[in-house]
């Protein structure tokens, strides 16, 4: 592959970074200061708020790590170890991340009901499934990947022998 395209996807793993740490450094707490203030007139909706930021904010942590991942898979396709066991324990990383992280916003999604039956609000129930169903996407993409290369890597090892 060319170093053109793995350095453009290597821009777009740090592009996709960038908000998501935004929204963690600047919206969030903004988010969780008018939750707070809610809760001191009497609003019981704060904690909700509360759960579902925190979610939020743990859930980060398993996206930076696959992005990690992915920046460290590009790496080995511009190293030449594409068809390596460091990609396949990679795409596994990968994929164990989109299924944590899927599994933290299935946890939140009870709060986003609450929320949404408090502020009459159904459509929110369904943007609460959005990240749910997108991680589980990644998830499928991740190991379907990691299983093609682990059976070409097998295919390699074969055919090596055999030459």
């Amino acid at each position: 592959m060319k170093r053109g395209t793995t350095l453009f996807l290597k821009l777009a793993v740090i592009l996709m970074g960038i908000p998501v740490l935004a929204l963690c450094l600047f919206v969030l707490p903004q988010i969780a200061n008018e939750a707070y203030e809610a809760m001191e007139r009497g609003s019981d909706l704060a904690f909700v708020v509360y759960s579902i930021l925190m979610v939020m904010y743990i859930s980060a942590v398993p996206f930076y790590f696959a992005l990690y991942q992915t920046f460290s898979l590009l790496t080995y396709i511009d190293k030449n170890l594409a068809f390596s066991e460091l990609s396949v324990t990679a795409l596994k990383k990968i994929k164990n991340c989109a299924i944590i992280i899927s599994f933290l916003y299935l946890i939140a999604l009870p709060f986003v009901f609450i929320m949404a039956e408090i502020d009459d609000a159904p459509g929110l129930v369904i943007t609460g499934m959005i990240p749910i169903f997108a991680s589980i996407v990644i998830a499928v993409f991740a190991a379907v990947l990691h299983k093609l290369l682990k059976d070409a890597i097998y295919l390699k090892e074969e055919n090596d022998l055999i030459v």
